[in-house]
């Protein structure tokens, strides 16, 4: 079992939602090697988090923002810029409350499926607004945005998560019994 130890050494949460219907889904019903490979998760994840991490005692508030915003904006490179409420910064702000209680259903969320990996889930800890560029985009269940109101953000490449990587790829070459030659391009 994962002690607290184990638990604040988490970097971030994410998800890389990717959900199918039930008839997708069913494709592999004869082959499970050809069901859709994906799940739900970008509308459960705050609650989810906020229920099994922060509820429970796993994690802090702190760690929480941490792992659902800061981390996720450094790894793609737009931090402070997202991820951060500092002057000249742009960040997605969510008020929770952390008494009211949710239940995961696909009857009522907002994917265009007909099944939810959660389906069920109560838990404690809901989003009740969220308010991105300044405005509230999400309040008493209602999303309330106009089609093509987002904004694209160009994310630099090359996050901290890559310092160190040609140093420590020579180290494992230069590691290896068998010499190893790299080219870096035709010349």
């Amino acid at each position: 079992m994962c002690t607290y130890e184990c638990i604040s050494t988490i970097l971030l949460v994410g998800t890389d939602h990717c959900t199918f219907n039930s008839t997708q889904k069913a494709f592999g019903i004869d082959d499970f090697r050809k069901i859709p490979n994906g799940v739900n998760g970008i509308e459960e994840r705050m609650h989810l988090v906020w229920d099994t991490m922060v509820a429970s005692g796993k994690i802090s508030v702190t760690d929480y923002v941490r792992i659902t915003s800061t981390e996720c904006a450094r790894i793609f490179n737009i931090y402070p810029k997202k991820g951060a409420i500092l002057p000249g910064s742009d960040a997605d702000i969510i008020i929770l409350n952390p008494n009211s209680s949710f239940q995961i259903s696909s009857n009522s969320h907002h994917s265009r499926s007909d099944t939810n990996v959660y389906e069920g889930w109560i838990g404690k800890g809901k989003v009740e607004i969220t308010i991105a560029g300044g405005r509230i985009v999400w309040e008493n269940n209602e999303l309330k945005v106009k089609r093509g109101s987002g904004k694209y953000i160009k994310m630099p490449p090359f996050s901290y998560v890559f310092d160190g990587i040609e140093k420590a790829d020579a180290s494992y070459i230069s590691s290896l019994r068998a010499p190893v030659n790299r080219f870096k391009g035709m010349q």
